[in-house]
């Protein structure tokens, strides 16, 4: 099967960390890579953001990805990316028609989905969605510091109603839908996925800072993350340190705002001893960085699915998170990890200090959370459900 997969702002060639760099660049990196490892051939459609970049760069065996040239060719936050949507639906309609036509199309978040349904409708080519996150909900949860374009709702509901089939990636996605008049017949629950063969208990650990526990934290440095409440929790946590990685490289941190911001909390909260910001951390060695943990607590205020609890999970780390979007499907509470309300500093630092504290209680948290990534997210799972998803969009029979 010829799968196209579009991911206007997230490309899954740039490096992860900063403010529009996280879980999708990864998500559409690793579902390409595993729809390719079972035969298919798979482009993805991202957008242009440095005059360098080739048309075509390989990724593998059977997966390219395609730099679309849609508005300036540099770095622009996605918000700003609207106005070239239409630009990128015609360049890649026309991509199709003379070089490459795919069966189906998967479109990663709703710009993405407003290109791919214009390319699609122009070609007949059917489209499958996944939104990644909601107008609705950021709005909710940021009220007047939301950058979205305006429409950025309706579109969703536009999109929703359009596509042929939308993947959403939790229970609590469904519900949100819903109200924006998407039919649940026309849903299909398929989560992210890890890569549980990078992602194990098995391997080699950063080193421990000796005498202390250790929390880790993995996340862009914006407020959304709940990087603070993290730190307030600290002076109930004795004996356990803080690490957080994400953001920019260690050496450019005291440049960065929300950094400098984030280390003022930890002196005003007397815990900057047992606070360490690492910075960026490349991908290859965050898989030491979860087996150095104890712990893994992801605090975000809202979050549509969550990527990191389920690496520290395959990686045999219990995890403590906020109940909030896809981590209340991931994270099972009082098995895998414990869930806490968001923006609730004192519950999390009880959740955290009674774990850090029960050796026995954190080992059956971690066995459970490694064989719950195993058996449920292991991306050559998630591709197969997917390929079903799509044979049937595109009225293909599946090939075992």
């Amino acid at each position: 099967m010829r799968i196209a997969m579009i991911s206007e702002h997230a490309s899954p060639l740039a490096a992860l960390g900063g403010v529009d760099a996280g879980g999708q660049n990864s998500h559409v990196a690793e579902l390409a890579a595993a729809l390719a490892a079972n035969g298919h051939e798979v482009r993805v459609y991202t957008r242009r953001d440095s005059p360098d970049l080739p048309e075509v760069v390989p990724m593998g065996e059977r997966a390219d990805v395609v730099h679309v040239p849609a508005g300036p060719a540099e770095a622009l936050p996605k918000d700003e990316l609207l106005p070239y949507m239409g630009a990128f639906a015609a360049w890649m309609a026309a991509d199709w028609r003379a070089e490459w036509m795919p069966d189906v199309a998967h479109a990663h978040f709703w710009m993405s989905g407003l290109a791919t349904l214009d390319a699609g409708h122009s070609c007949g080519v059917p489209v499958v969605q996944t939104f990644h996150a909601l107008g609705t909900v950021k709005r909710r949860y940021q009220g007047a510091a939301d950058t979205s374009p305006p429409g950025r709702i309706g579109y969703e509901r536009h999109i929703g109603r359009a596509a042929d089939r939308v993947i959403v990636q939790s229970r609590d996605e469904v519900e949100e839908l819903l109200p924006l008049g998407v039919p649940r017949s026309r849903m299909s629950l398929v989560p992210s996925g890890v890569d549980t063969e990078r992602f194990s208990s098995r391997g080699p650990a950063v080193e421990r800072t000796p005498g202390l526990s250790r929390i880790l934290t993995v996340a862009r440095l914006v407020e959304r993350k709940g990087i603070e409440d993290a730190i307030r929790a600290m002076p109930a946590v004795p004996g356990a340190e803080l690490v957080v990685v994400g953001g920019p490289p260690a050496a450019a941190l005291d440049a960065e705002p929300y950094a400098r911001r984030l280390r003022a909390l930890a002196e005003h909260c007397r815990v900057a001893d047992r606070v360490r910001l690492a910075g960026a951390v490349p991908a290859h060695e965050m898989p030491a960085w979860y087996r150095s943990a104890d712990v893994l607590a992801a605090t975000p205020w809202y979050e549509p699915f969550g990527l990191t609890p389920l690496e520290a999970m395959a990686c045999g780390v219990p995890v403590v998170a906020t109940a909030v979007g896809g981590l209340t499907d991931t994270v099972v509470d009082g098995v895998t990890g414990d869930l806490v309300p968001p923006r609730d500093p004192r519950a999390l630092a009880v959740a955290l200090r009674r774990l850090a504290g029960d050796e026995v209680r954190r080992y059956g948290y971690a066995a459970a959370a490694a064989d719950r990534a195993a058996a449920s997210y292991s991306w050559p799972r998630i591709a197969e459900r997917l390929t079903a998803v799509y044979s049937t969009v595109a009225n293909l029979e599946v090939v075992a």
